[in-house]
């Protein structure tokens, strides 16, 4: 786990933040500007496990920007073990693609803002404390792109259910028993799964559904 230098000597009116991010550069970059005029100090780490750990075990952040693509993340079942671990920190995405329908389930999650890694730094304060006043940010990018594709609302929970098992590599057979149904029933769920995502077959219906966040990457 990397700390930033000032971690052990921050002022009472300093804001912190834990950056989760395994692209180093960026991450380094971020925090640099951001601890230029003393107003910040960010802690950084590459991967889940220690930003978990940050956040359990080190001091109180007021803000996390956290990767989805880093280290030990698997799905939106990640962020959402973040948001319930009840800390006091605006949880925030940091992300190169911000997906509409990646979004849209952070927010209903709880996540309080989406930053792109494509944002400007000398714009990156500003939108920081407009998140810490208790407003959600959304860059304009997400908001005005129109549906880039199925975002899964026609799947019911079987449905929902036998794509996770599909998407671990189980056969209709292996489905059927774990779901208490005949593999019949499976063939003929998993036939609308590929119709409702528009897919031609179960492997392209992963990963379109993991593409839209609808189950774990």
């Amino acid at each position: 786990m990397n700390y930033s230098v000032a971690s052990d000597r921050v002022k009472s009116d300093t804001t912190r933040v834990l950056l989760a991010d395994d692209h180093t550069l960026i991450a380094q970059a971020v925090a640099s500007v951001l601890m230029e005029n003393g107003r910040f100090v960010v802690d950084t780490v590459e991967n889940l496990p220690d930003a978990i750990a940050a956040m359990s075990d080190g001091p109180g952040y007021d803000l996390v920007m956290l990767d989805l693509r880093m280290p030990g993340v698997k799905g939106l079942d990640s962020l959402k073990r973040v948001i319930d671990m009840g800390s006091a920190a605006r949880i925030t995405l940091f992300t190169a693609n911000a997906d509409r329908h990646i979004v849209k389930r952070a927010i209903e999650l709880g996540v309080h803002g989406v930053i792109q890694k494509t944002m400007p730094l000398n714009s990156l304060e500003s939108v920081l404390r407009l998140i810490l006043s208790g407003q959600t940010f959304l860059p304009s990018s997400v908001i005005e792109a129109p549906a880039s594709g199925p975002d899964g609302d026609d799947l019911t929970e079987i449905e929902l259910l036998i794509l996770k098992f599909a998407a671990e590599g189980m056969t209709n057979k292996s489905i059927a028993s774990q779901v208490g149904l005949n593999e019949t029933t499976v063939k003929m769920h998993m036939r609308a799964i590929c119709r409702k995502l528009e897919a031609t077959n179960r492997v392209q219906a992963v990963v379109i559904a993991r593409n839209n966040a609808l189950i774990d990457f």
